[in-house]
């Protein structure tokens, strides 16, 4: 039978040297270690000082300055709705004015919308890039408008990329089914139609109730007979 050994006197961690340690290090590098401190709190309350001094208010003055462009937009006044009427901001000036607020990526999405209607797509691709919204439905359709200008680009190929992008960016009832819709459409342009039966397939599983399946029968059909 193996002899057990005795357990040790020793302990695991000498308590009191840690400490001894700790303290030299610190006493060592006493300086070092407050300018360190005097940095963070430098840090932090510049910038609580700048979030509650400067953003909160600017935050506050752009939500109140942008619901007439918004107004425009509404009614497809849009160069009054991008450019201002001369009493109220447009889009262009609240995105330049507050870029440091959330209204300015509100205000770029309405742009980058807005060019893309006015055929100008390098700029609404610039704008909608810049106007990437956390909301499930205006997100997805941030994504998708780019697609869809890559499409008039040409482009069929950064265009699926986008609407793939978009469909999936959330599986809500209105948006998802679109942008499937939308790249099922470019697979085709693309000659690949086995990937278009697919989504066409998947839209009349997943979102029976949708506007896109209503009609998605006779998409299918066609990208069977052209798949082969």
């Amino acid at each position: 039978m193996a002899k057990k050994n005795k357990p040790s006197d020793e302990p695991i961690l000498d308590v009191q040297e840690a400490y001894d340690k700790t303290e030299a290090y610190i006493e060592k590098n006493r300086k070092t270690l407050t300018i360190i401190a005097s940095a963070i709190f430098v840090l932090f309350a510049g910038y609580f000082g700048f979030t509650r001094l400067y953003l909160f208010p600017l935050e506050q003055e752009a939500s109140e300055l942008i619901w007439k462009a918004e107004f425009y937009f509404e009614q497809d006044s849009l160069d009054l709705a991008l450019y201002g009427d001369g009493n109220h901001f447009g889009f262009l000036e609240i995105a330049d004015n507050y870029r440091l607020t959330n209204y300015a990526t509100v205000a770029n999405y309405y742009i980058g919308l807005i060019y893309l209607q006015q055929g100008e797509y390098e700029l609404a691709i610039d704008h909608l890039r810049k106007g990437q919204l956390d909301d499930a439905v205006a997100g997805a359709v941030a994504i998708g408008a780019i697609g869809d200008c890559y499409v008039e680009l040409g482009d069929y190929e950064k265009a699926l990329s986008q609407f793939k992008k978009a469909a999936s960016h959330s599986a809500n009832q209105f948006t998802a089914p679109i942008y499937m819709m939308k790249a099922a459409l470019v697979y085709e342009e693309l000659g690949n139609f086995s990937k278009a039966l697919s989504l066409y397939k998947d839209i009349k599983k997943k979102y029976p109730d949708s506007t896109e399946a209503r009609s998605i029968d006779k998409y299918i059909a066609r990208a069977e007979a052209f798949a082969g």
